[in-house]
């Protein structure tokens, strides 16, 4: 069972070493951070330790880097913390090693330390046993406030998790938990899927989970293509996924009933062209959006949810480009209004977080957002989770 921070003793917390896994992997542009809000979740699990006089070391990845370079640097988001904190964060170029132990100790009661990105080291990633040691002996307790990295078994997120007496939740990550589990087990009715996106392998387990729970599934996006296919539709040059067609076909026999397809689509064969048609879309073109008739449809299904469930992954269409964003924007804010009329609305994925703020749709016009993505799938899937099974697994 997961331990919160808030059930422990505020008194075991003074003077301590906390060790807080985040994921501030955050867009960063020429030095700045563009999109803050994996930042601003983890804000109240920080201010509960600072409050209770915890020397508190923040450790995150960002990106995927080969080398130590100047773009994967976490020292902006140093920066945008100290901004929303309004309080000095201090930061490390290193996440192990005697000059980030003596940075530690030199900290006061109640103050943060940023360490650098922890997959310069590629033992992070390859949950290295000697990395593991290095940093759990950065602090005394372990929090996790990284649900979007705990279905992975790295150094930070399982490994050094295991070294440590005192493991604990932060507010984030057990908010997560608490919405993605009534998904997975007890969707208040009626319960609407709404899945968009380029890629269906990544989507399958969570679907096979809560297709026989869901009332509706709309399918948009990349993934709608695969599903018109095995209906016999003509789908010219757009996105197929041959790889899992029988697992569409199966799905189409089983759940027919429950799914909806796009009637119509934006379509173009040139960057600068495009075109709504109906039913078929002819040899040379791409889908690039679903149609006004498909918006009205589905915009109409998740606002006319009223007092049920619904959760949303994955975008309708390009919504980067404009002429291919209709699709999207209508359905953040059909999500809103069924929020407004009293639906249930979770919102998972970096892409379809980003389509919300693009649409207008602020975050409290949403019930949740999860910061997930391919976390978010895997638990609703029911696959193991590392991260939390490490938190769960106390000696």
């Amino acid at each position: 069972m997961l331990r919160s921070i808030s059930g422990l003793d505020d008194i075991q917390y003074y003077g301590k070493r906390v060790l807080v896994r985040v994921d501030f992997n955050v867009n960063i542009n020429n030095g700045v951070v563009t999109e803050d809000y994996r930042i601003r979740s983890v804000i109240p699990t920080i201010e509960y330790l600072v409050k209770r006089g915890a020397k508190v070391i923040l450790a995150s990845h960002l990106g995927r880097p080969k080398f130590r370079n100047q773009n994967n640097s976490l020292a902006p988001v140093a920066v945008r913390l100290n901004e929303i904190l309004n309080r000095k964060v201090d930061f490390i170029d290193d996440c192990i090693g005697t000059e980030v132990h003596r940075k530690i100790e030199k900290l006061h009661y109640g103050n943060i330390l940023l360490l650098e990105n922890l997959r310069y080291y590629s033992e992070e990633q390859n949950n290295d046993p000697e990395f593991c040691k290095a940093i759990s002996s950065l602090a005394d307790i372990y929090v996790s406030d990284s649900f979007s990295t705990s279905h992975r078994k790295h150094a930070s997120t399982y490994g050094a998790v295991r070294n440590f007496d005192i493991r604990l939740s932060g507010f984030s990550l057990k908010k997560e938990i608490e919405y993605l589990s009534m998904i997975r087990y007890s969707p208040r009715k009626p319960f609407t899927l709404v899945v968009g996106g380029s890629k269906i392998k990544d989507k399958i387990g969570a679907l096979e989970n809560l297709l026989p729970k869901a009332d509706k599934l709309l399918i948009g996006g990349a993934a709608a293509y695969t599903f018109l296919k095995a209906k016999g539709f003509k789908i010219g040059n757009s996105l197929f996924d041959e790889e899992h067609f029988q697992w569409v076909t199966k799905a189409l026999s089983s759940f027919g009933e429950k799914i909806l397809l796009p009637v119509d689509h934006i379509v173009s064969s040139e960057e600068n062209s495009f075109s709504t048609v109906t039913g078929d879309i002819p040899d040379g073109m791409s889908g690039f959006d679903i149609g006004n008739e498909t918006s009205r449809i589905y915009s109409s299904e998740i606002g006319g949810n009223g007092f049920g469930t619904i959760f949303w992954s994955g975008p309708m269409g390009m919504f980067e480009v404009g002429q291919f964003a209709g699709g999207t924007m209508n359905v953040a804010k059909s999500m809103a209004l069924a929020f407004w009329r009293g639906a249930m609305t979770v919102v998972g994925g970096g892409d379809t977080i980003a389509a919300l703020k693009k649409s207008g749709v602020s975050e409290s016009e949403v019930t949740h957002l999860s910061t997930g993505g391919g976390a978010t799938l895997r638990f609703l899937a029911g696959d193991k989770m590392p991260g939390i099974e490490a938190l769960e697994q106390a000696n």
